[in-house]
């Protein structure tokens, strides 16, 4: 997955993989507010850069 601007919203399974998370999980982050998410209508996608903030509290950083 690359990190380009026209690629910073991903879909749900594209956003566990990177994570490397079942989409359950994922659900259940996004749920409790750990791991933002955006709507758009009906689809609900992920910014790179929330997953990767995500990361790096979760490794004791930021």
């Amino acid at each position: 997955m690359t990190n380009s601007p026209y690629n910073r919203l991903v879909k749900c399974g594209e956003a566990a993989a990177y994570l490397g998370i079942c989409e359950r999980k994922l659900w259940e982050l996004s749920k409790d507010g750990r791991i933002p998410s955006v709507r758009i209508d009906r689809s609900v996608r992920f910014d790179i850069a929330d997953l990767d903030a995500f990361i790096e509290k979760a490794k004791g950083g930021v």
